[in-house]
């Protein structure tokens, strides 16, 4: 059941947020509002512009898609099925996308927009790292699945169902978590362009070394 969700999962969710949220925030200002966190607008940019976009735009939009996939593809080989466990080594999941994120920055840094992929193959990295936990989808890399359900719970609730407490909490943990995400990108970015990626991947080798200590513990 969700309401025994233990608090590393919540704190981990809101951490793995805010630093999706910061490479977002990143990747629009720096990149004439190209999202990477998640794919909805860019296959939006794809299909709207086939046909119509020089063929290396539409290339290029199409490798940002085939980035965030092979994140989520080395995320799966790695850590196994979606649900979240303890005890599988996802601080090998967020070296390497403490790894794609400081390639991204350096190849930004030489004036290189390639960099876009690697940072887009973090996010499905980090994406796939775990999608559910006891029926709560923990999805970390965008919010429009949960805002929906937590329309649906909170919709369910009134109509008379049991309100499930701690799997709200999680979705708003996560919906703040990414927004704040968002500022810190947004306030890092005209100081230190693209070196602002810097943050979220020290951020994820932090988590690493938090989460790896605390699995041997366990």
């Amino acid at each position: 059941m969700i309401s025994r969700l233990p608090p590393w999962v919540e704190y981990g969710a809101f951490a793995l947020a805010l630093v999706a949220g910061c490479v977002n925030a990143i990747a629009v200002l720096g990149l004439d509002h190209q999202a990477l966190s998640h794919l909805s607008g860019t296959a939006t940019s794809l299909g709207a512009g086939l046909g119509r976009l020089p063929w290396n735009q539409s290339l290029h939009l199409l490798l940002i898609l085939v980035s965030f996939f092979f994140g989520a593809l080395v995320s799966g080989l790695l850590a196994g099925g979606g649900a979240l466990k303890l005890g599988r080594q996802y601080e090998t999941l967020l070296v390497l996308e403490a790894l794609l994120l400081f390639g991204a920055m350096g190849l930004f840094d030489h004036g290189s927009h390639s960099g876009q992929y690697l940072a887009s193959a973090a996010c499905g990295m980090q994406n796939a790292l775990a999608t559910t936990y006891s029926g709560a989808v923990v999805r970390t890399t965008h919010v429009t699945g949960l805002f929906t359900d937590l329309g649906i719970l909170l919709g369910s609730w009134w109509r008379g169902e049991p309100f499930d407490r701690r799997k709200c909490v999680l979705f708003i943990l996560i919906i703040v978590g990414f927004i704040s995400g968002g500022v810190v990108g947004a306030w890092l970015f005209p100081r230190f362009s693209f070196n602002a990626l810097a943050a979220p991947a020290s951020a994820c080798l932090l988590l690493a070394v938090v989460y790896h200590r605390y699995r041997v513990r366990q």
